[in-house]
């Protein structure tokens, strides 16, 4: 009960501060990090938490379930078909190098083995721009840009998973990690792409029924009853949930539009409540002691991963691009590392890999560092966005500017909008994405 009275007061405070996050460089998600490390064993001792406390896997887990399902809702797939180039850029070269970036300084510098190295590459691979929403919530910031972000950080948790699974099974020795094959691990994620296509058409064809449907009020609910059951289900087949929550989301918003904008206001609160839950229990466990574990080379690791190893991956990819550089630089800054490395970094340590807590105390203090670092400048930059707009400010003639605006909050509408703007070197305009507020 300590525990739910510190999440309330946190998130009281969190509400109240929330105007002036919004215009500076405060972020409520620093708050709940803060806040779950100060009641934590290492400072005030008022939760007691360790990482293989059943709270830890259960809260991240379904945090990250919940923003890929809100995440997928965003994805607009006329617009994404005009739209596939950068986003695959950035899967398809960024995200390798940033993964082997991070192996290759991680073996060098922390002395881990090399499939244990690659291990924490493919850990921290993974983006996740939850922790910098004014960059991919703000109309002003260029909406190709903020496409790029939001469908990187929902596509890559999957990606990264088979290559986390694999390396366990290669690097857990006799008796670990047994069903991590690769046969296990392709079952797991066609069965988590079936769930999330086949639950949202089923629920849509029932609605259409003349003796059922859903009253008015109610109507925000049935997304809500898919996310729910679509979980369950993931959890007692062994399906992915992750690829099933992002397939489920954006089939939901392909088929159903009018569910999707009824659930909209309501899935944003649940996804930021349990990411704030989330992060008040993995701030829990960022104790004095944690930080001391690491060694001096693990820090050199944790900050390279975020100044150099992600943002020159990213600007790599973009090479050639219609990007201006404005663009490029912020693209390349914001890949903050959140709850799919948090989930994972706890499969490392309950896999009995040698060194696994070693690995785990790496990923878990670049992924306080990324936090701490993306959520606290995102608005600045963003609001270099806005001032250029204000100003009447164009790019620097590397491409053409996309008009900015429509409905929602974000400002990119959803379906009934894709197409609007123009495309730039495979960049669509806003209704690919209607990104978090």
């Amino acid at each position: 009960m300590v525990l739910v009275m510190v999440f309330g007061v946190a998130l009281l405070t969190a509400v109240l501060l929330s105007g002036l996050a919004a215009r500076s460089v405060l972020s409520t998600s620093l708050l709940f990090l803060v806040g779950g490390a100060l009641v934590s064993d290492g400072f005030l001792g008022l939760i007691h938490i360790t990482p293989d406390s059943d709270i830890v896997a259960a809260t991240a887990d379904l945090a990250l379930f919940a923003v890929l399902f809100t995440d997928g809702m965003h994805v607009s797939f006329p617009a994404l078909r005009r739209a596939w180039r950068n986003p695959v850029r950035a899967l398809g070269l960024g995200m390798p190098l940033a993964f082997l970036g991070v192996a290759l300084l991680t073996h060098f510098l922390v002395g881990l083995d090399w499939t244990t190295s690659f291990l924490v590459g493919a850990v921290l691979a993974p983006t996740d721009p939850v922790f910098a929403s004014a960059i991919v919530g703000r109309e002003e910031v260029p909406a190709k840009l903020r496409q790029l972000l939001n469908i990187e950080s929902g596509v890559n948790d999957g990606l990264a998973l088979p290559f986390v699974l694999i390396l366990i099974a290669a690097a857990a020795p006799a008796g670990h990690a047994e069903d991590a094959d690769f046969a296990a691990i392709a079952t797991e994620l066609v069965l988590g792409l079936l769930f999330g296509v086949l639950l949202p058409l089923l629920a849509n064809w029932l609605v259409r029924f003349r003796l059922l449907g859903a009253e008015p009020r109610l109507q925000p609910l049935l997304p809500l009853a898919v996310g729910v059951t679509l979980y369950a289900a993931c959890h007692l087949t062994h399906a992915n949930p992750y690829l099933a929550a992002f397939s489920a989301g954006a089939v939901i918003a392909a088929v159903s539009p009018e569910a999707k904008e009824a659930f909209e206001p309501l899935g944003e609160s649940l996804a930021e409540l349990a990411k704030f839950a989330a992060l008040l229990v993995f701030g829990a466990l960022l104790t004095p002691q944690l930080f001391g574990d690491l060694t001096f080379g693990g820090y050199v690791v944790a900050v390279l991963a975020i100044v150099l190893i992600r943002p020159a991956s990213m600007l790599l990819s973009l090479v050639g691009t219609g990007f201006d550089r404005k663009e490029r630089l912020t693209a390349a800054w914001f890949g903050p590392k959140g709850f799919a490395s948090v989930v994972y970094g706890l499969l490392v340590l309950q896999s009995g890999v040698p060194r696994a807590e070693d690995a785990f105390t790496l990923i878990a203090v670049t992924i306080a560092f990324s936090i701490v670092a993306h959520s606290s400048t995102d608005v600045p930059i963003a609001r270099v966005f806005d001032l250029e707009k204000l100003a009447g400010i164009p790019g620097d003639g590397k491409g053409p500017r996309l008009p900015v605006g429509g409905r929602g909050r974000g400002g990119a509408g959803g379906g009934d909008d894709a197409g609007s703007g123009t495309s730039d070197s495979g960049g669509a305009g806003e209704g690919a994405v209607s990104p978090r507020g």
